[in-house]
């Protein structure tokens, strides 16, 4: 077993600089942490809005990382803030390029920091940067949403921290190998675009093949609560039309069959005849 003392950090002596807020920033900022990287975070007087709104998230987000109030529209906080930049290989922001150039975070103005990268998470790419916009509004717009109901989870946003992470890495060993520094920006709607190449490709859309038209991928009621089943698999199928006695899979009949038992039920026997079916929490 490995002692968890040992484990490789291989960002280890390398300092990051975020002033990235919310969640894609921090996401990834968190992991290059994890990695061993010295990650200081800058939060304007007023903090981090994350902090309202999920309290325990954030600080799961911030842990192993310097957090530090600095008011950047200052000259005291510049100073401070430009002293952290000179002994940093990254930084990190999530504010649109307007706001940056406000606070003299051009690309030009940080090319005086020659080993200093930048990863701009931005909400649009160019021309598009300065756009608002909001992980709803990056699913709207590619395909992810229902409506009327709102989607379960953040897509483009988590989609983007770990793009984020990968781009980061990459700037990284680029500075361990000395190169020059470099700017990428990184738009969420793109993240999003990605995340939405299912339906793009046909494979989630309404005709597609796993959009529930399969009887043997589909969600089903129950006599208490719902399923998820995920026979999608030829071996899959055999086992789950021997295990119910029945040789033609449709979803009338399996939804005749599926409310004689509870959700509960139906997950004990399905781990028993080896069939991926999970019940909807």
């Amino acid at each position: 077993m490995n002692n968890s003392n040992n484990i490789y950090k291989p960002l280890k002596n390398i300092q990051i600089i975020t002033i990235a807020l919310n969640l894609p920033g921090p996401l990834a900022a968190k992991r290059l942490a994890e990695m061993g990287a010295t990650v200081i975070k800058i939060e304007p007087p007023s903090g981090d809005p994350f902090k309202q709104y999920v309290p325990n998230w954030y600080q799961d987000l911030n842990s192993g990382q310097k957090i530090m109030t600095l008011d950047l529209k200052s000259e005291r906080g510049q100073k401070s803030f430009k002293e952290l930049l000179a002994q940093s290989a990254l930084l990190i922001t999530a504010q649109r390029p307007n706001a940056l150039k406000r606070l003299g975070l051009t690309w030009e103005n940080l090319q005086s920091f020659p080993k200093l990268n930048h990863l701009e998470i931005v909400g649009y790419p160019s021309p598009n940067e300065n756009d608002a916009g909001h992980d709803l509004t990056y699913q709207a717009s590619n395909g992810l949403i229902n409506p009327p109901n709102m989607p379960k989870s953040l897509v483009a946003d988590m989609a983007a921290a770990d793009k984020a992470i990968i781009k980061a890495l990459e700037m990284l060993m680029a500075y361990k190998d000395g190169q020059n520094a470099s700017k990428y920006q990184l738009a969420l709607s793109d993240a999003a675009e990605y995340m939405a190449k299912p339906i793009s490709y046909g494979l989630t859309s309404n005709d597609g093949l796993l959009a529930g038209n399969l009887a043997e991928y589909a969600i089903y009621e129950t006599k208490q609560g719902w399923l998820a089943l995920a026979a999608l698999e030829p071996n899959f199928q055999k086992s789950l039309k021997k295990s119910l006695g029945i040789s033609n899979l449709d979803k009338k009949s399996l939804s005749k069959k599926f409310r004689e038992r509870s959700a509960k039920d139906w997950v004990l026997w399905a781990k028993e005849n080896d069939i991926p079916l999970l019940e909807i929490l």
